[in-house]
């Protein structure tokens, strides 16, 4: 959620480090943003409400001195609403230190009156604050010790945090950080060391970066970083070397990151699939996933959020067609809360772009604490997920900076069809003709990709979008293995254009939301030829009996016939149709929500990564 860049340098000014961390990390979504800075003598701080843009100016229009350590932040309003007063950093120990932080604390409100018995004042209405002058009263009484300090606080704090501390010790200005919860990643650079929030922050500073563990500790100074557990003992972590380009964060000629990323998803799904595909022997390569350990398998459980789950539902179909194994499918969110009973050599699969999703994190460590083992499709190297799955299958889809996820879809989708072969073919249910038969299929979907992104088509998805901009509400209907499409091109719309659109299965539209169709409903019809195409097609009659203004996506030309607009899709198998048929309907919101002027890349309220409930 919130964004946390830190850097002690050995020489140069830190603020232009800082603010380009800020920058990197403006994608996660955010309603202020701040920077401490340590300038030897005294701690400086500059915090604005909105974009990053209004701080920049602030600092501008000031005499922000020079320092070579310091911490920023991008805030996601929990406790308190969005306010200069409560952007972080926040200041404590009669403004000797300043502190940011990523999470929630849970018992503010008693730790808030045991501090005001001291004589604490408050300067917000965060929780956040309440930690800051935690530490700093137990700072105080540690006599300088900075990691005592640190570790007496947290004792006392009940919830999530990734939280630094900037700070004068005995050799010089210095940060200490912990995790609990939301990622925390440190790397050494040339020119000194850094902290961040997410990896993408330290990319231009360092290929080499490390990932805090739950309980950690950090202290950073100039000259590297030393890391404590939460007993105090030091420990070593092994860095990740992370392969993204860091120019790959950059949005280049395009007038947004989420277009952008919409075009890259050829490239991405032949990243994701061509390498690890063995079309001679029908089959699938994925390391750790041989015979032996899928054999097994009994039963599947989904477990993920947002646009991930919409891929999870996906894979169920797949799986179940290929595989013959039943799956489940289930929001992490609930699944962590209500008892869950899991069968035997259940294999848990968690779909995650981050590798950060809170709730998908406490479902698999359910499914674990359960007897079941887990297998992540991820995006990042080096991410929770990753570090804590049995199996996991990497996305190689590069930064995904939108806050609406495109691309990293397309190849959670991917991936799932490459494990669904693999399973199939581990357990002997997927014959190898079958196989070569949806793997060459596979392979020819990159250039089926590239020709619904043409500007040709591009233009004609933009008139389409202008012709409904003005609808009063969005009806997404699908059936099979493109109902999960109805929901995610129903998501897509609502989170970047704020409209409503509802996502349903076409054959329960009977069954109630049938009601709302009248001539100013734009109803969205996902179909591709199938044993379903009939029932599909006569719902789209139904719709138009009652005034209904239908566009048809995907292949099935009979559909088209029905419909005022039309977006063909080139033919496919239909266990592969979503990942062409999810494209219309990226650019169909794309396009509306650029009509309507919408702030595309950084939707209200939302965040790229939800790291805390």
């Amino acid at each position: 959620m919130c964004g946390i860049v830190g850097a002690v340098r050995r020489s140069e000014p830190v603020l232009s480090a800082l603010i380009e961390g800020l920058r990197v990390l403006e994608y996660r979504g955010y309603d202020s943003a701040g920077v401490a800075v340590h300038t030897g003598e005294e701690v400086l701080l500059c915090k604005k409400q909105g974009r990053l843009a209004n701080l920049e100016a602030a600092l501008a229009a000031s005499s922000f001195a020079a320092g070579s350590a310091g911490i920023g932040h991008t805030r996601w309003a929990t406790h308190g609403p969005p306010s200069d007063a409560n952007a972080h950093p926040h200041l404590a120990g009669g403004g000797q230190l300043a502190m940011v932080h990523n999470g929630i604390i849970e018992n503010h409100q008693d730790l808030r009156v045991q501090l005001l018995e001291k004589g604490v004042e408050f300067a917000s209405q965060t929780d956040s604050e309440v930690l800051a002058h935690l530490f700093a009263v137990e700072f105080a009484a540690a006599d300088g010790d900075a990691r005592a300090a640190l570790r007496a606080a947290l004792a006392q704090v009940d919830g999530y945090y990734a939280v630094a501390f900037l700070l004068s010790t005995e050799s010089g200005p210095a940060i200490i950080c912990a995790r609990q919860g939301p990622p925390l990643v440190v790397a050494q650079g040339p020119g000194g060391t850094y902290l961040g929030s997410d990896l993408l922050a330290l990319l231009p500073h360092s290929s080499d970066v490390v990932f805090l563990e739950d309980g950690d500790i950090g202290v950073l100074t100039a000259d590297g970083f030393e890391l404590f557990d939460a007993d105090g003992n030091p420990v070593e972590r092994a860095p990740k070397e992370i392969d993204w380009d860091p120019t790959e964060a950059n949005k280049g000629p395009w007038p947004h990151h989420m277009l952008k990323e919409i075009h890259e998803q050829p490239d991405v799904l032949a990243r994701t699939v061509f390498d690890r595909m063995d079309e001679q022997a029908g089959d699938v390569v994925l390391p750790g996933l041989e015979d032996e350990a899928l054999r097994s398998v009994q039963r599947v459980q989904v477990v993920a959020c947002g646009t991930a789950l919409h891929a999870g539902w996906v894979t169920r179909y797949a799986i179940e067609e290929l595989a013959r194994v039943p799956v489940d499918v289930e929001f992490a969110s609930e699944f962590r809360y209500r008892n869950p009973v899991l069968v035997e050599d259940t294999l848990a699969l968690a779909l995650t772009q981050s590798g950060e999703t809170a709730d998908t994190l406490a479902a698999t460590r359910l499914c674990r604490e359960l007897g079941a083992r887990v297998l992540a499709i991820c995006n990042v190297q080096g991410a929770s997920q990753v570090r804590e799955a049995d199996h996991v299958i990497m996305t190689h889809a590069g930064p995904e900076i939108g806050v609406a996820s495109t691309k990293a879809f397309t190849a959670q989708v991917a991936a799932g069809i490459l494990l669904a072969i693999r399973l199939g073919r581990a357990n002997g249910a997927l014959s190898a003709e079958r196989a070569r038969e949806v793997l060459h299929g596979l392979r020819s979907l990159r250039f089926q990709m590239e020709q619904l992104l043409t500007r040709e088509k591009c233009e004609h998805m933009r008139s389409v979008a202008r012709n409904h901009a003005a609808a009063k509400g969005f009806l997404f209907i699908g059936r099979g293995i493109n109902f999960p499409i109805a929901l995610e091109g129903a998501l897509k719309l609502k989170e970047i254009s704020y409209v409503h659109a509802e996502g349903y299965a076409a054959g329960e539209m009977k069954h109630g939301p049938i009601a709302l169709i009248d001539p100013g409903m734009t109803i969205v019809s996902v179909n591709a030829p199938s044993p379903l195409a009939d029932k599909m097609r006569s719902n789209v009659e139904q719709v138009q009996a009652r005034g209904g203004v239908v566009f048809s996506v995907g292949s099935d030309q009979a559909t088209h016939d029905l419909a005022r607009d039309v977006c063909s899709v080139p033919p496919t198998l239909e266990i592969l149709s979503p990942l062409l048929n999810v494209i219309p309907l990226q650019l169909f919101s794309y396009y509306i929500a650029d009509q309507r002027g919408c702030d595309i890349d950084k939707p209200r309220n939302l965040a790229k990564s939800v790291t805390v409930e």
